[in-house]
């Protein structure tokens, strides 16, 4: 039997793959005198992805650092995030969760009698915990409700007062689980932030927080339960999971980004302590890595290949799937996944339909807008006033964009450039060649016509998200439907500032590195 480790042995789980920590004295103090007693929560919405996968092996890590982990499955707060679980559904979605999250412990060996689980509706209904929620909305800001909630709460144009309430009900939780820490995504940070500021004028304790990093999605972006080819279901078939992988951004000696990469170091090295590629024998045969930065640097030198990098997580990740897939294939859970994530149906002539008829948030995170590196650019074959550009925007193959940049910008000034791409439009042939998305471009108000292309920030890598500032959280669809004509309603209010930044509604875009800006254009418009 291994002897039980010491508080600096139990640190060091507690806290390896973490992107912060906020309140390392406190972590240490308690261990020095008792095990530590965490919880991780999830709003029971969008289905769970492997990306879930994350947070279930530092859960392992917590336990084999002998803490007591409660899992809280925060079925209120998924309807106070702007009604993401319909109250109809709130029950059907939680007890999905209940059953797909057990399942994944499971999978990866996680004891789950060594758990505590928790509905928020167990204890957030309740007189005591009501009453407390009036007294901290009497003393927090709206300011400081919707700064906290940035980052997590869905970002619509005409906010709902439930999201503002979403940051009390998180940091009231810490107090009602007693619990002495919480344990999350980085994206949580400014929650964690407002319970240390908040919970303390209530006179309950401040809490440890520990952050993961976000784990880029197979996209190179944020893996999202919204956006299909950023993630891996955990109920998709083989064929779906081989299909994804190969679609999946993971471009040679690039480390940056790379959803494949991260997802060995979060998910598959913390499991197992090593990590096999597998290779045929004439390119060297099949190399087994104890240390996760040694696999990392033989990718980045390009000792290996994506192709095998790819065929090796999808081994092990359909591996971690099997006994997923396993359960739910019996008939009450199947029964319980259609019935708690219905597929939406049109209605037939004189029914009304079951989508929600609320008008559609029309905002700017529905649009998927990258930077792009221009690979080639030549004439079009059929149009005088035509580029066919290949423009890399971090996926397997670079896209094909058809603009009508001729007489505004020489070829040899698209060569080799960053520019701004839309992403989701749906794909249409221009004269006779298929564009798959729009290079988004400053144009001057008055004649001559002027036109530059929006340039990102110097440093950018291909396929960085851009997005508008105050919906840096929301996810964009994954394809723009041409009826609905979401990108011609925003870009109404795009603009060129007088600092030449590219706007919406005076709201700067942005990508990690700053401004998204033209040469020259002031005051112009973008298209």
């Amino acid at each position: 039997m291994e002897p039980a480790p010491g508080p600096q042995e139990k640190y060091q789980l507690i806290t390896r793959n973490l992107q912060e920590v906020l309140g390392e004295d406190k972590l240490m103090a308690i261990l020095k005198e008792r095990e530590l007693k965490i919880y991780w929560g999830t709003a029971t919405t969008g289905k769970p992805h492997v990306a879930y996968f994350v947070p279930m092996s530092k859960i392992a890590d917590f336990l084999k650092a002998g803490c007591e982990v409660t899992i809280l499955f925060a079925d209120l707060h998924a309807y106070l995030d702007n009604m993401k679980a319909p109250w109809e559904l709130l029950e059907l979605r939680t007890r999905y969760y209940e059953h797909i999250i057990k399942a994944m412990l499971e999978s990866i060996g996680v004891p789950l009698e060594k758990l505590k689980f928790v509905r928020g509706t167990d204890y957030q209904l309740s007189k005591e915990y009501t009453l407390d929620m009036y007294r901290l909305s009497s003393m927090m800001t709206q300011h400081d409700a919707k700064k906290a909630g940035a980052e997590v709460v869905k970002q619509v144009e005409h906010p709902l007062l439930s999201g503002l309430l979403y940051p009390g009900l998180q940091a009231l939780d810490e107090e009602y689980l007693k619990v002495d820490a919480q344990f999350g995504g980085v994206d949580q940070r400014k929650i964690f932030t407002f319970a240390e500021k908040y919970l303390p004028s209530l006179g309950y304790a401040k809490r440890v927080h520990l952050m993961n990093p976000m784990v880029p999605g197979l996209t190179g972006s944020k893996m999202s339960s919204s956006e299909e080819d950023s993630k891996i279901d955990l109920l998709d078939r083989k064929e779906d999971v081989k299909k994804k992988l190969k679609k999946a951004f993971c471009e040679p000696g690039n480390v940056e980004n790379n959803g494949v990469l991260s997802f060995i170091k979060h998910v598959l090295f913390p499991l197992k302590s090593e990590f096999v590629v597998l290779r045929e024998e004439k390119w060297g045969g099949n190399k087994t890595y104890t240390a996760y930065e040694a696999l990392e640097k033989d990718f980045a030198e390009q000792v290996v290949h994506p192709g095998d990098l790819k065929n090796s997580v999808e081994v092990a990740l359909n591996k971690l799937l099997d006994p997923i897939r396993e359960k739910f294939n019996c008939p009450e859970l199947k029964k319980l996944s259609s019935a708690a994530y219905p597929t939406p149906s049109k209605a037939k002539p004189g029914e009304k339909s079951t989508k929600n008829s609320e008008p559609e948030d029309v905002v700017p995170s529905r649009l998927d807008i990258r930077v792009g590196k221009v690979i080639s650019v030549e004439k079009h074959p059929d149009a005088d006033s035509l580029y066919v550009e290949k423009i890399d925007v971090g996926e397997a193959e670079p896209r094909t964009v058809v603009s009508g940049l001729v007489h505004f910008v020489p070829k040899e000034q698209l060569q080799d450039r960053l520019v701004v791409l839309l992403c989701n439009l749906k794909p249409q042939k221009m004269r006779g060649v298929e564009s798959q998305g729009m290079v988004l471009c400053a144009s001057s108000v008055g004649e001559p016509r002027q036109v530059e292309p929006l340039d990102p920030p110097a440093g950018c890598c291909a396929g960085e998200r851009v997005y508008v500032e105050g919906y840096e959280g929301g996810e964009p669809d994954e394809e723009l439907k041409p009826k609905k004509k979401v990108f011609e309603k925003l870009q109404a209010d795009f603009c060129i500032s007088e600092d030449c930044v590219a706007q919406w509604k005076q709201r700067n875009f942005l990508t990690k590195l700053g401004t998204v800006s033209c040469k020259s254009l002031k005051g112009g418009s973008i298209s």
